[in-house]
């Protein structure tokens, strides 16, 4: 049987489970908790972009838009369990690591064998490459170049490009330009230097999500030898890093309205800027060692993320719902 509450749950939180709780999920149910599908809105945010703005010039194509939004989810889905696996065969996750804390780690809490994971890995990702063969085939090499770009970021983020302080400007620049200005391509067949400018401007905020996440972790990354930005910057510096590229993707929005790149509506996301003046206030105070009185107990020890994460989702829901109000409006 199918659980739809829990594909639900799944896709707004990471659920931390028992052994038995996680024997009785349905197959959907297991992919979802171990992929970590409650970040998958980012990236169908990002796609989403590049299809309303495609839509929006008067070149939509309804199948190579679902193409690409199907190969770019089930491309994040790989990712994620690429980085379990190679964490866990590295021993990153061991010793209570801080992934192992804020969900299942299906390796490190015996949910699922390596073999398990390499099946799940091996069908997501075929998933992933057979919509983006299909998409160079329909729309021709530039879309392979893209793919190739993408097949890289996702077989080496974990290691070596997270560990050498990479990992940040990768997301910077896979949920901007090659997810955003990709899904333009591949929808209305050419590439349009404005969407990825565009996708820049909204890909601040996965950014500052990944920098707040390593900033909760910066203590256990730094004694595991793993420098990500945040490690090699310090907590304080990496803090203000989070609230300098929040305010910034705002500031970019209105000056792409005001340069004539987006249309007015889009300065709908101003009504995220009391969330944004309270996540502020949340980065601009050292991280607690402790969970806080009031802070929900089932998703400590993510903290920064969380608030992070929180804004960027409001952000980028603002962000769609401008650019259809502007495509209505054309």
């Amino acid at each position: 049987m199918f659980d739809l509450r829990m594909w639900f749950r799944a896709l707004q939180i990471i659920p931390r489970l028992s052994k038995d709780e996680w024997d009785r999920l349905d197959v959907v149910s297991r992919w979802l908790v171990a992929t970590r599908a409650a970040v998958f809105v980012m990236t169908i945010v990002s796609a989403g972009i590049g299809g309303i703005l495609a839509a929006r010039d008067g070149h939509f194509s309804g199948l190579n838009f679902l193409a690409c939004l199907i190969g770019l989810v089930f491309a994040h889905a790989t990712n994620n369990l690429v980085n379990d696996l190679t964490d866990h065969l590295q021993g990153v996750d061991k010793g209570n690591y801080f992934r192992a804390q804020y969900g299942p780690q299906p390796l490190e809490h015996g949910l699922m064998s390596v073999r398990d994971v390499l099946r799940y890995t091996a069908i997501t990702g075929a998933i992933a490459l057979a919509a983006g063969v299909w998409l160079i085939a329909a729309t021709g090499t530039t879309a392979l170049g893209l793919m190739l770009a993408g097949v890289f970021f996702v077989l080496f983020y974990t290691w070596p490009l997270k560990h050498i302080g990479l990992g940040e400007p990768t997301v910077l620049l896979v949920w901007g330009p090659l997810m955003v200005g990709g899904t333009y391509l591949c929808t209305a067949g050419q590439w349009s230097w404005d969407a990825a400018l565009i996708g820049s401007a909204y890909a601040l905020g996965p950014t500052a999500v990944l920098f707040g996440k390593h900033t909760d972790k910066l203590p256990a990354d730094r004694a595991k030898g793993i420098f990500t930005l945040p490690v090699l910057l310090g907590e304080p510096l990496a803090r203000r890093c989070v609230t300098v590229m929040l305010v910034l993707q705002l500031l970019a929005v209105v000056a792409l309205v005001w340069r004539g790149a987006l249309g007015w509506p889009l300065l709908v996301v101003l009504a995220a800027v009391p969330l944004l003046r309270d996540t502020a206030a949340v980065f601009a105070r050292p991280r607690p060692e402790t969970c806080p009185p009031g802070f929900p107990k089932h998703i400590w020890p993510t903290y920064l993320v969380a608030y992070a994460f929180r804004y960027n989702r409001r952000f980028g829901l603002l962000f769609l719902l401008g650019l259809l109000i502007d495509l209505a409006l054309r």
